[in-house]
């Protein structure tokens, strides 16, 4: 499976801030969405394209277009904060949900929503979630997705545990991760360390 780490200056700086327990809920949402554009851009790169014909003001000339509609799959909620970073790079993909909560004594998903075409063959699909920690979500939301026939997944998360690499590693799934960081390990309530906390309550506030 491959791993690709984003190193950039840029998303350096933008995961520090991600990181920072000072960081205010503006400020973080804000770098999120500079962060998760650079990883989304670099997740994009093998995207499908065919040839089309373009007329510029002096001359026709080849150009591209995507070849297959992409569809972008957060997981709910804390996915939602990387979804407009998504659209902004491809506003023409669909979108898709799978609302997933980690229940605290088993560190287990349970799902709550899944809202996801019933056909994705052929179709590059993108999988948003900041925190790639156990894998327990993440492959939840990747067997349901292969189920209705997508392949080669790209999982784009900003924080990633090497227990959750090796996870979706020994999956079987056609499926490669995009990330930030493989930070150092999970603590003994499955919270990624040094991580940044929880992305969600810090994009829209502990519920």
């Amino acid at each position: 499976m491959q791993v690709q780490v984003v190193d950039h200056p840029l998303a350096a700086t933008a995961l520090t801030v991600l990181r920072d327990e000072r960081t205010a809920r503006a400020a973080f949402r804000a770098a999120l969405h500079d962060l998760s554009t650079m990883l989304v851009y670099e997740a994009t790169r093998e995207l499908p394209t065919m040839p089309v014909s373009v007329t510029t003001p002096l001359a026709t000339t080849a150009g591209v277009a995507l070849a297959a509609e992409p569809v972008v799959v957060p997981v709910l909620r804390a996915g939602l904060g990387m979804l407009p970073a998504a659209l902004t790079l491809m506003p023409d993909a669909r979108s898709a949900f799978i609302g997933l909560s980690r229940d605290e004594t088993t560190f287990e998903p349970r799902v709550y929503l899944e809202s996801v075409p019933a056909d994705l063959a052929g179709r590059p699909v993108f999988l948003l979630d900041p925190m790639l920690a156990t894998g327990g979500s993440a492959l939840h939301a990747l067997r349901l997705l292969n189920s209705r026939g997508a392949t080669g997944i790209v999982v784009v998360s900003v924080v990633a545990a090497p227990e959750g690499v090796a996870a979706l590693e020994g999956s079987g799934l056609d499926v490669s991760v995009v990330t930030a960081v493989v930070d150092e390990k999970l603590n003994d309530t499955a919270y990624i360390v040094p991580g940044l906390g929880d992305a969600g309550d810090r994009i829209y506030g502990a519920v």
